[in-house]
């Protein structure tokens, strides 16, 4: 039975070998850790793709082709560590993936359609020059872990109170003057990352997030024994200032 992976991880590869695009059934494809700087439009080619690590090069673009890859891209989707200053709106066809990673690039925002990816269960965006989120975002009802942490964020929308499923939201190292409004609407909430933005008072109803377990505010003008963070400690929710 023909394997249906293809691993090209560490392979000096400048580009991606002409027999990968006859491989439809590829299934698996790793291009990591290369010196890719682009990826060609057959990309759309290999449908049977449920996970495609492009992480750690040097890519400035991506294909729209990449939409023609759902419904078969439902797993993992690498796209970290390159150059890309965008995603491509196809990107948001791929309403079955789960997992995409598109962080420590200077992409400057993320599609304005994003919402349409329904079956995100974590997305990671994390030093992306993000200065906001798309208020489609909000629609992401399926999300369980949210990464944002090292942009340049000063809110959150308000559609983000639709996020029920919610459990970890990372944020530090951004520019919130405070927590964000829409997060009192999220019970689910376990662990919040704000370390590193310029939040000086916290709002009492911070306290009553029924599943939070860890709040992390050091690099923050919180202080120790704000009323918030006395109430969470008291019931047993790990607080860091």
């Amino acid at each position: 039975m023909r394997d249906t992976r293809l691993n090209y991880w560490k392979a000096g590869l400048r580009s991606v070998p002409p027999e990968v695009w006859r491989r439809e059934d590829c299934e698996v494809l790793i291009l990591a850790d290369n010196h890719l700087t682009g990826i060609p439009p057959a990309l759309g080619r290999l449908r049977a793709l449920h996970t495609l690590d492009l992480g750690h090069n040097a890519l400035t673009g991506i294909p729209e082709e990449i939409g023609e890859l759902a419904p078969g891209l439902t797993r993992y989707l690498y796209l970290h560590d390159n150059r890309l200053t965008g995603l491509p709106d196809g990107l948001c066809a791929l309403d079955r993936l789960g997992y995409l990673n598109a962080g420590d690039n200077p992409l400057g925002r993320l599609p304005e359609e994003i919402g349409e990816m329904g079956g995100l269960v974590e997305l990671r965006a994390q030093n992306a020059q993000l200065t906001n989120v798309p208020a489609s975002a909000g629609r992401l009802g399926l999300l369980r872990e949210l990464w944002l942490g090292g942009n340049a964020l000063t809110g959150l929308p308000a559609s983000f109170t639709a996020l029920h499923a919610l459990r970890v939201l990372e944020l530090r190292n951004n520019a919130l003057p405070g927590v964000p409004e829409a997060l009192r609407a999220l019970p689910l909430l376990r662990r919040i990352d704000l370390r590193g933005n310029r939040i000086g008072e916290l709002p009492s109803w911070i306290a009553e997030l029924p599943s939070l377990e860890k709040l992390d505010l050091r690099w923050n003008a919180v202080a120790d024994t704000a009323e918030p963070v006395v109430a969470l400690r008291e019931r047993g929710c790990v607080v860091l200032t």
